[in-house]
């Protein structure tokens, strides 16, 4: 089901996919007439680079017309430089190696060497893809290093090097790119590219190698068998040449090469063909010739080491381009438009929204939409103070138990398969007819209804049963499939490893399927929530719904033929047909609809995957497949009038009960790095000091405080949250690579060094010392020399000053002392160390707050919550609000880190525990000060008596 207008995925998912057009944009762009070949040279790309702050934009320049890795290295058309000479070098000693190996370590020797380029693809470029993207430590090197930089400005003391590069780029480029003019992340990632093309083109030959060495031909294997084995091999082969060219032809050279974790360009990008085809098809489908090769080679070898190799580009995928490409392409909203879509909503604010109050607390769920926290899904969400996941995992345990326990005799097989045949049936039938129901008469609603029971509840109550059926018919298969597999007693004979192998991996692709359509439904859209919810009907055709309209109907039951396919059962195999045939009937007798009542005519006819391969056939197959689905169409109508028909005389009541599970714990790491400086000599710790600027929430004057050793002062307070400004003062012959990092006091027993990771918590005293944008964030004021003559403290020697600021992720988030320290040349010696100061969130007092006309203490609540939530969302404008009533910024719902904050100050402030969840849902400060009072209330006679009252007061709240 691809309907929901709460989902919690990314439409625009696919791997590299920028500016995605819209799907009437295609059809329009296919009807235009196809630009002349005239009009292609006269249209040039524009790129542009960013400031280093930020997200403007500083220069802006024509991107030049460059080649693809093969034909700039292989092509006799293409001219050819020094690089090119090294590659094609490395590439020929990895093939004449072959002949020149002992037969015996051919193998080994080429398997090392392709883990090697396989790790630097994945590891390497990873790496240097990873601080690009987070820190712009590839461009921050290239501006520190100079190496573009013209020697003749007296910058740049290596002339060789600046010549042969200038000679490589210009070589490769002829036209619109001058060497000395582009701008330096442009020219980084020319540099970058040289290092990608090493690495793939020799990922790709040793791998080659690596099957050849492998390659064999199997014992008796027959003149058929063999035939279709290359066959295959040369079909997949065929297949992923065809998937490479055509991504290419979608993304060109500056996707390909990642070019936008340097610049980015101002070009809209159409994504059809093959990026209709599957999710990220150059690391899903693009990667098909590793099988093929495996084919042909006859060897697990090879099948083994190309699906470590494919696993290590899915993890690439994960944990380079995916955070990139969401950071780059999909921004939180910004204020105004957060607000646009706010006003949008017809639904009164939850602090106005008397119905389904729970203790006076205000509701989190409208009319049109269910309470978006405290989901059940996923290890995180685990809560065994709910009674549904409580019985999930006994159920899980009983199952799992009774599996392990008991004998694989006959008896027990027999019982485990009718077990798992009957939690289908449940599941499929049982669910499906509760769900038409409800699509058709709101049955389930209805019944809550009744008993006073709200919409929420109604919708609590099935997520808890649904969940149930669906885990322990998915646990009742495993159990079944155990006990029905036997451990082979020879695994190279036949296609046994084979089948185990092709098994696992229909498994892994069903558990790839369920978390892609998690992603792109949500919660609500997991649990039909459009059966339950009347919300404007919106169809979202995201992620994994991009490609087919239904995935649940081909690769949404992969697992349970792979289970078959492993246990070589026919029992199991019986139970993954009945599976897969009552999945197919969900879909058409429940899902689809439902659907047709609520989305008609916006309910779209072809996926993505079925255009392409539509495309792809020659008109008398496409005749002909449209034949085939009218009369399967044709058919499937009939059935249903038949099933209709048919209803009144099966209804009979179902009584359900429900129940759910799972629990995770979390606990951060800390990493201790150490690095001493080998020579402090011409250093005096007594030239140097850190000095705490801002505004102490004890101060009597409540304005500047500073404070200095040696003076009657009281301890600095500041508040949670709140930035703190520190002035720095030094020798002039300090190092430009010193920093200042915020520690607890009682995290390092030494004043001498420091043993303890700054945890990210610091700041450089010098812009550009360090190969990150990060390390400057917060540099105010650098080396602003001091005439001695000014000087109080009776020194008459020249000194330097400077100031930074630490807030945000330089703060740290709790409560407690702590100190700065001043660290010599990037090591760890100190130089110097603040005074300790406290971070302290003082507890609302009600006794002292001023009450409302009403003698309420709302209004005081409201007005301390929205300090300290402006605190807690680093004052930003875009994020912070500046009302009670202003919403929060989008950046708060897609970034966890605002909510636990806030979650955390609550707690000291008010003694009142939130879930994060909350915090984002409730979306202002007004909803949330208003859940605060209210749980104030309720808890108020409890609390009272913990603190030694006799009887309770009389809550204000």
């Amino acid at each position: 089901m691809a309907s929901n207008s709460g989902a919690t995925g990314s439409g625009e998912d696919m791997l590299r996919q920028r500016n995605v057009t819209d799907p009437q944009q295609e059809v329009e762009a296919r009807d235009d007439p196809m630009p002349t070949q005239k009009d292609r040279k006269e249209k040039k790309t524009i790129g542009r680079t960013p400031d280093g702050v930020g997200d403007l934009t500083r220069a802006v320049f024509t991107v030049p017309q460059t080649h693809d890795m093969v034909s700039q290295i292989l092509s006799p058309s293409q001219p050819k430089n020094l690089s090119d000479l090294v590659v094609l070098a490395i590439l020929g000693a990895h093939i004449i190696a072959m002949p020149l190996l002992p037969a015996s370590l051919r193998v080994p020797i080429y398997a090392v060497v392709f883990l090697f380029w396989r790790a630097c693809y994945n590891a390497g470029i990873g790496y240097l893809l990873h601080v690009q993207s987070n820190h712009r430590r590839l461009v921050a090197w290239a501006k520190k290093t100079k190496i573009f930089v013209d020697p003749k400005t007296g910058e740049n003391k290596n002339l060789w090097l600046y010549r042969t590069l200038k000679r490589e780029m210009e070589t490769k480029i002829p036209q619109d790119y001058t060497f000395e003019d582009a701008p330096v992340e442009y020219n980084t990632w020319l540099l970058f590219r040289r290092i990608v093309d090493l690495i793939l083109m020799c990922d790709f030959v040793s791998y080659t190698m690596f099957a050849v060495a492998c390659g064999s031909q199997p014992v008796d294997e027959s003149l058929t068998r063999t035939a279709a084995r290359w066959l295959g091999g040369l079909s997949l082969f065929g297949f992923n040449l065809w998937v490479k060219m055509d991504a290419h032809r979608v993304v060109k050279d500056f996707a390909w090469y990642w070019g936008d974790f340097f610049y980015l360009v101002d070009q809209e990008l159409t994504f059809d063909g093959v990026f209709e085809m599957a999710p990220h098809p150059m690391y899903s489908v693009g990667y098909a010739w590793y099988y093929g090769i495996s084919l042909m080679a006859a060897s697990y070898k090879v099948l083994f080491i190309s699906i470590v190799a494919h696993a290590a580009q899915f993890a690439f995928l994960m944990w380079v381009e995916n955070p990139h490409i969401e950071k780059t392409y999909n921004p939180p909203p910004s204020r105004k438009q957060f607000l646009e879509h706010e006003n949008e909503q017809d639904d009164p604010p939850p602090h106005e929204r008397q119905d389904g109050h729970v203790n006076g607390a205000p509701p989190l769920a409208t009319v049109s939409q269910p309470s978006p926290v405290h989901n059940l899904l996923g290890l995180q969400n685990i809560d065994l103070h709910r009674v549904t996941d409580t019985s999930v995992i006994l159920l899980q345990i009983y199952i799992y138990s009774f599996m392990v326990l008991t004998p694989s005799s006959t008896l027990f097989q027999a019982l485990f398969v009718v077990n798992a045949t009957l939690w289908r049936l449940w599941y499929s039938l049982g669910v499906g007819f509760l769900l038409d129901r409800q699509s058709k008469r709101k049955r389930w609603t209805r019944h809550f209804l009744k008993y006073g029971e709200s919409t929420e509840e109604a919708w609590r109550q099935w997520k808890g049963m649904y969940h149930l059926s669906m885990t322990m018919c998915y646990a009742s298969f495993v159990a079944a499939s155990w006990k029905m597999y036997s451990a082979p007693a020879d695994w190279s004979s036949g296609f046994v490893l084979l089948r185990h192998v092709i098994g696992a991996g229909l498994v892994a692709l069903q558990m790839w399927t369920t978390i892609s359509i998690y992603q792109s439904l949500g919660e609500f859209g997991w649990f039909f929530g459009d059966f339950f919810f009347d919300h404007s009907p919106k169809l979202n055709y995201s992620g994994i719904y991009r490609f087919l309209n239904n995935p649940e109907r081909v690769i949404g039951l992969a697992g349970v033929w792979g289970a078959a396919l492993i246990t070589g059962s026919s029992a199991i195999l019986g139970l993954a047909i009945l599976s897969h045939l009552l999945a197919l009937c969900f879909i058409q007798f429940v899902e689809r609809p439902h659907m047709q009542k609520l989305y008609g005519q916006s309910m779209r006819g072809e996926s993505g995957l079925s255009r392409s391969f539509k495309r792809s056939l020659p008109p008398p197959l496409v005749q002909l497949h449209g034949s085939v689905d009218k009369m399967l169409t044709e058919t499937l109508d009939s059935v249903d009038d038949f099933v209709d028909a048919a209803r009144p005389k099966i209804a009979a009541g179902m009584s359900v009960f429900v129940r759910d599970s799972t629990a995770l714990f979390k606990h951060p790491t800390r990493i201790s790095i150490t690095r001493l400086a080998p020579d402090l000599a011409g250093y005096d710790p007594k030239d140097y000091s850190v000095e705490i600027l801002g505004t102490s929430s004890v101060s009597d004057e409540g304005g500047r405080a500073s404070v200095k050793p040696g003076d009657d002062f009281k301890a600095l307070v500041f508040e949670y949250g709140a930035p703190i400004k520190i002035r720095w003062t030094a020798p002039l012959n300090h190092s430009k690579r010193d920093w200042i990092g915020l520690y607890m006091v009682a995290d390092n027993a030494s004043r001498d060094v420091t043993r303890t990771s700054s945890q990210g918590r610091w700041v450089a005293t010098n812009r550009d010392q360090y190969d990150s944008i990060i390390s400057d964030r917060g540099t105010l004021v650098c080396d602003t020399r001091v005439s001695g003559h000014e000087r109080m403290d009776g020194e008459s020697k020249d000194y330097l000053l400077g100031e930074m600021e630490f807030a945000g992720d330089k703060l740290w988030w709790i409560t407690g002392v702590f100190e700065f320290r001043y660290h010599h040349n990037g090591k760890h010696n100190v130089m110097a160390i603040s005074l300790p100061f406290e971070i302290r969130i003082d507890k609302f007092d009600a006794d002292d707050a001023d009450t409302d006309e009403n003698g309420l203490l709302r209004g005081a609540v409201e007005k301390a919550l929205l300090h300290l939530i402006r605190n807690c969302f680093d004052r930003h404008p875009d994020i912070a609000p500046s009302t009670i009533d202003e919403p929060y910024g989008g950046l708060v719902e897609r970034e966890g880190k605002f909510a636990k904050r806030v979650v955390y100050a609550v707690h000291r402030m008010f003694g009142i525990e939130l879930a994060p969840e909350v915090v984002q849902a409730d979306g202002n400060v007004r909803n949330l000060a208003w859940r605060i009072c209210n749980a104030k209330k309720v808890l108020a006679p409890w609390m009272s008596l913990s603190k030694g009252k006799g009887t309770p007061t009389q809550p204000k709240y």
